[in-house]
């Protein structure tokens, strides 16, 4: 898996603690634990949660984490036509709208 940086990127300057959890933490130590579950299931699983929680600005990246994790498209429509009886229908109107973008 290759190291995530955008914690450092993005925020190491403003918050370095939360920059280095989200990389060495969160990205480089539980999202490396493949024998637990695969990254393509933690990403199926992070984007179930982002999508209820409305966190789009997230989903974006993990939408396509998750492609490149082997998601495939008819995967991806599935997962969020089921959630959008729980989570809502309009955030699955949003994330197909995403995703039908990402999986282009």
């Amino acid at each position: 898996m290759e190291k995530q940086t955008a914690g450092h990127d993005q925020l190491g300057d403003f918050a370095p603690q939360f920059a280095e959890l989200n990389d060495d933490v969160l990205f480089g130590q539980v999202w490396a634990r493949e024998d637990q579950l695969s990254p393509r299931d933690r990403s199926l699983i992070t984007i179930a949660a982002l999508m209820m929680n409305g966190d789009y600005e997230q989903l974006k990246y993990h939408l396509q984490h998750g492609k490149d994790n082997g998601i495939t498209k008819d995967e991806i429509v599935e997962t969020v036509t089921q959630l959008a009886f729980y989570v809502g229908w309009p955030k699955a109107w949003t994330v197909l709208k995403m995703a039908k973008e990402i999986w282009k």
